[in-house]
């Protein structure tokens, strides 16, 4: 006989009513899939809208502070640069201050569909933030908040 122990299904109830990790992760899909699917025209995901929205700088920033701005792994960041690169959007190149590392820069094809991206993205963002007016202080708080957290 197994002497298991189980999860009372109240803790199951307890958790789906509380979680904030799990509230967190649904609302990140569910607002992913809507920017997904604006964007889709313009055959861009929400995750590579927003990695080449972290290249539109004046200098062409390191893989490690794109990397670090965007709060993923270097090596999914390198993963998510390659269909970019195929498309010809985005150059990775040797920094030349130091050979071993890599900068990042938007081509000028890169910069165009950005340039196409952002009415898009605001059209998006805006409904986005609509739905939160309702809520107390809405978008503003819950960006305030979500940044106390990361």
């Amino acid at each position: 006989m197994s002497n298991a122990k189980s999860v009372p299904f109240a803790v199951t109830i307890e958790v789906r009513d509380a979680c904030l990790c799990l509230h967190l992760r649904r609302a990140a899909r569910a607002v992913a899939r809507w920017f997904d699917a604006a964007l889709r025209p313009l055959d861009l995901t929400n995750g590579q809208f927003s990695l080449m929205m972290s290249l539109n700088r004046p200098e062409p920033p390191s893989i490690g502070a794109v990397a670090a701005f965007l709060a993923m792994d270097r090596t999914t960041l390198t993963a998510n640069l390659k269909p970019l690169e195929r498309r010809g959007l985005v150059t990775v190149t040797v920094d030349p201050a130091d050979k071993r590392g890599r900068r990042l820069a938007l081509t000028p094809a890169g910069r165009a569909l950005l340039a196409e991206a952002v009415p898009v993205w605001r059209r998006t963002h805006g409904a986005v933030e609509r739905r939160l007016s309702a809520a107390a202080k809405g978008a503003d708080r819950l960006r305030a908040d979500l940044v106390a957290l990361s």
